[in-house]
């Protein structure tokens, strides 16, 4: 079968051998694939080394075989695959076991996967192949951010910087459908655009000043993934004893906190990473109660990942970007 796969220091397509269904196991025929940042990281991870790796962590497709013992799904079902791999109940942190599809198992930039049918529920049938297969990583990491940790209820205010982000299309469309106010930034004044089509209440420029754009605004939450380029911005314009949820960084690891003015201020500082399956069936449950469509920026070909790679690391993109593996 053809596959997109890091091998030997570089990125290619490649021919591997078919997967079969084990014990417990599905073997599902891609559709679709959803690229995540997290795949530009892994060929700096791995190096040199030398066995192929298939990328990517997000899917959508049809059960072509079903391995012994498996009897919740049959051959011809539409399935999403649940990249978060063997954490299965919500909880305060993942638990021991715990990975994330495409490293360092094999992943979904390929025609077909053989994977635990414990990971894959079905497809939303409101959905396009492109649009299920772009849902799970980041629909569950928005999910997640936003309620789990963040306790979004209605009426509250959500501060998201970064619009034109998967995830923060992710999070600006749930917190609309459940009765929030939502204030995003970005420094293209097209995505700024493209957000308050998708329902942003505010779109600032990034490089504005925040605090004096939202003097008269009480926010209640805000939702980071920057890093140090706007940690501390986002923090000043939070209500004191609001809520800060950090699930990536993009710019720095690191930051500098005035550790004085933030316990006065009695903020919460909260980490998040991906999610449960319990929480994705709860934002799949969401995402068909609202009729909520991801939001889909490009589609390229798999022979065209290599510039489907360049185009997410330019940031180019406002939503996800989706690989069409087959028709």
């Amino acid at each position: 079968m053809k596959a997109f796969v890091h091998e030997a220091g570089k990125l290619k397509i490649s021919e591997m051998q078919e997967p079969i269904a084990e014990t417990g196991e599905v073997v599902i025929t891609i559709r679709s694939a959803g690229l995540n940042r997290r795949d530009l990281y892994i060929p700096a991870r791995r190096g040199e080394a030398a066995e192929a790796l298939v990328l990517g962590s997000d899917g959508a497709g049809v059960i072509e075989a079903i391995g012994e013992g498996v009897t919740a799904f049959s051959v011809g079902d539409e399935v999403i695959i649940n990249p978060a791999l063997r954490w299965y109940d919500n909880s305060d942190a993942p638990p021991e076991g715990f990975d994330i599809l495409g490293m360092p198992d094999h992943g979904t930039f390929a025609e077909k996967i053989a994977i635990s049918a414990e990971q894959i529920e079905k497809k939303p049938a409101h959905l396009t192949w492109d649009e299920a297969a772009v849902l799970p990583l980041a629909g569950l990491t928005g999910y997640r951010a936003l309620f789990t940790k963040g306790g979004l209820r209605a009426g509250d205010t959500v501060f998201i910087p970064g619009a034109g982000s998967g995830v923060a299309t992710y999070l600006i469309a749930f917190a609309k459908n459940s009765g929030a106010r939502v204030i995003v930034t970005s420094r293209s004044e097209e995505k700024r655009k493209q957000a308050l089509e998708l329902g942003a209440d505010i779109a600032l420029d990034t490089a504005s000043d925040w605090q004096q754009e939202l003097a008269d605004e009480t926010v209640d939450l805000v939702i980071e993934s920057v890093g140090r380029a706007t940690f501390n911005r986002s923090l000043s314009v939070l209500k004191k004893g609001g809520r800060i949820v950090v699930f990536g960084a993009t710019t720095d690891d690191t930051i500098d906190l005035d550790l004085r003015a933030f316990f006065y201020g009695q903020y919460q500082l909260l980490g998040s990473t991906m999610g449960s399956r319990e929480e994705l069936r709860d934002m799949v449950a969401h995402v068909e109660r609202y009729k909520t469509h991801p939001v889909v920026d490009t589609v390229f070909n798999l022979d065209d990942a290599l510039s489907a790679f360049d185009y997410v690391e330019d940031s180019k993109q406002f939503g996800k970007v989706a690989l069409r593996i087959s028709e």
